[in-house]
């Protein structure tokens, strides 16, 4: 439960059509199995004590004194366990049935939710036994306890205040107003839905996307529970569709037609980060609600939950497929507006032989493409000084020559050995100035090509290189528009492959193999031996790290401590604790130090939910103090 985790579960249980006995025996031992793997939640399907099938014997005295038996037993049996159970049983209250959930929480019942949308068309007849729920909370007596009865009831947890359940059954769901609308807004982070939906040809898939859009329209977990084998089978069968939801995402889900539990770990820190950024997610007024304590208690779930390594790339492959060319689209058709707004009459690029330049200028062939421009008005420079290598000049060479627009080459080294003589920098001292005098005169190049052709600079720097401050101030940092701004370092690989994958130009796929192939580096020191000896991974560390935290640093806004967690789950095998806390402790440094390059950025496309405009997703001052992450880390 620490860092907002918490493993829950969703349980259909062997039963039979009446039996409460017999079906609250194997209630208990799947709370009792539940409680020793580590969940603290657990969910059933609705009416499960009596099973959803009993029709008239609901009316029977013996079948709702055998509900209640069973569920003191559920009561007195999980006392001792740290675990809260979610129950569905029929409760006679007042002389009215009523088709409910009991939460029972350590040996005490929490409170009572009766079900509020009693369906009574096609195959559903329940009016006929039951009766619909209230809102408005009110004390009953159970089984000796006061016990608040009614839908307005949220259940928190002091040991864990991201934990907010909110319960409804069923029906509930599939109404133009779910219940779950008012729980979330009232402060439920964790919705259980106690059902019984039988199995019809597609259901399960509306069903899916039923749950997946209400998780993620409330930022919350949907547990959800579904009755199975053991029902009655005279008109209807049931398949024990048990699904877990996080934020619209499935985190687990049952083999349908087979009784089982399946379990998830979820992150409400997540959620609750998700609804503070939202300023469409408003809380009402909590005065109609009441609010019961669990006695949970604080203790850490295990590294159970799945952590992808790379957040920011799909990892089924069609689905990266189509991400990628979304992501080129959006590009290059911000490209193209750009260029027809400015009526700009070429649009000039630095090319390197690198992975970004490749992708900025893949980017401009397409938005040229998409206005019907003729390619020769994309000018392609190459300016080799002292860094540059014949692999990565010669793939810069051939990358551009089988694109068919426009080469130019403009070697630098005369004039930055002038610049050097100019400002009394010595050429053996390879420091940041020899580094950047580089960077600046090649920004200076372009620039001046571009006014010369009536054009305008496209930027070739990503999110990553803006995030870690990798650019030189007024050099590679500036441009006249920024088309790689919004695109990790991470993902900018797998799209250079999607084009090189696509392209029926044999050419140009092996030269973006190649490209692709490539170390990166900004090729400003003199190169060993003809090979490339300035590799920016060893300099500032791995981008797959630099991506990963820099995506839990602003898509959720968590603390170092949790990022360092989730990083130590999604690296295992890779890089051990002590190797990431030090790249960790760099990503901060850099991450606060170098806000002032971003403060003044280029315009440059939103692509994804992570981005760094200064006019957009991250607005920072430049001076802003890290020393509160500081000391964080330094526990760490």
């Amino acid at each position: 439960m620490k860092d907002g985790f918490i493993k829950l579960a969703a349980a259909t249980t062997d039963i039979r059509v009446a039996d409460t006995e017999y079906n609250t025996d194997n209630i208990i031992k799947t709370v009792k199995e539940a409680a020793e793997n580590g969940a603290k939640l657990i969910v059933f399907p609705e009416l499960c004590i009596t099973s959803y099938t009993c029709s008239d014997l609901f009316l029977q005295d013996s079948l709702l004194k055998g509900a209640l038996c069973g569920l003191e037993r559920i009561k007195a049996e999980t006392a001792e366990l740290d675990i809260t159970s979610v129950v569905g049983l029929p409760l006679e209250i007042d002389n009215t049935l009523y088709n409910c959930a009991a939460i029972v929480d350590r040996g005490s019942i929490k409170g009572v939710v009766p079900k509020l949308n009693i369906p009574n068309y096609s195959e559903f007849y329940e009016l006929r036994h039951f009766n619909e729920g209230r809102r408005e909370v009110r004390n009953i007596t159970l089984l000796g306890e006061e016990v608040p009865f009614g839908a307005n009831i949220l259940f928190r947890s002091p040991a864990m205040p991201e934990l907010c359940l909110g319960v409804e059954i069923c029906e509930d769901l599939w109404t133009v107003d779910p219940p779950s609308n008012s729980h979330a807004l009232a402060g439920a982070t964790v919705i259980a839905n106690l059902s019984a939906s039988d199995e019809l040809i597609s259901k399960a898939e509306y069903r899916e996307l039923l749950i997946k859009s209400q998780s993620a329209k409330l930022y919350s977990v949907y547990m959800y529970a579904d009755a199975g084998w053991g029902e009655s089978t005279t008109d209807l069968v049931f398949a024990g569709d048990n699904i877990i939801c996080e934020n619209g995402t499935i985190l687990a889900r049952s083999e349908r037609f087979s009784n089982s539990c399946v379990y998830a770990v979820a992150d409400l820190e997540r959620l609750t980060s998700e609804r503070r950024k939202t300023t469409t997610f408003k809380y009402r007024g909590m005065e109609d609600y009441t609010y019961v304590e669990l006695g949970t208690e604080l203790t850490k779930t295990p590294d159970e939950r799945y952590v992808d390594s790379t957040p920011f790339v799909p990892s089924d492959k069609k689905k990266r497929e189509e991400r990628s060319e979304e992501i080129l689209k959006i590009q290059s058709m911000g490209l193209a507006k750009r260029i027809e707004h400015a009526r700009a009459n070429t649009a000039v690029i630095g090319v390197s032989g690198g992975l970004d330049s490749t992708l900025a200028l893949l980017v401009t062939v397409r938005a040229f493409d998409t206005l019907g421009r003729d390619r020769s008005d994309i000018y392609a420079v190459t300016m080799p000084c002292f860094g540059t290598t014949s692999r990565t000049y010669n793939n810069a060479v051939s990358f551009a020559k089988s694109l068919g627009v426009t080469f130019m080459e403009v070697n630098i080294k005369d004039a930055v050995m002038q610049h050097f003589k100019d400002i009394g920098q010595d050429p053996e001292k390879y420091d940041v100035t020899y580094e950047n005098c580089q960077a600046r005169e090649r920004t200076q190049v372009l620039m001046d090509i571009a006014n010369k052709t009536g054009g305008m600079v496209v930027g070739t720097g990503d999110l990553s290189e803006m995030a870690l401050g990798w650019a030189t101030y007024n050099g590679d940092h500036m441009s006249m528009y920024a088309v790689n701004a919004g695109v990790p370092k991470t993902l900018i690989r797998y799209l250079v492959d999607y084009e090189s994958e696509r392209t029926g130009n044999e050419a140009l796929k092996t030269t973006l193999r190649d490209i692709l192939a490539t170390p990166v580096s900004p090729e400003l020191l003199p190169p060993k031996d003809g090979e490339i000896s300035q590799k920016t991974e060893n300099i500032v560390g791995p981008y797959e790290l630099h991506d990963f935290f820099l995506y839990y640093l602003l898509r959720y806004g968590f603390g170092p401590s949790k990022i360092l967690r989730l990083a130590e789950i999604a690296f295992s095998g890779t890089y051990d604790r002590e190797y990431i806390l030090g790249w960790l402790k760099t990503f901060y440094t850099r991450f606060f130090r170098q806000q002032f390059k971003r403060s003044c950025m280029p315009d440059a496309p939103k692509v994804g939910s992570v981005a760094l405009s200064p006019r957009g997703d991250w607005r920072m001052p430049s001076d802003a103090s890290e020393n509160l992450w500081k000391s964080e880390l330094e526990k760490l």
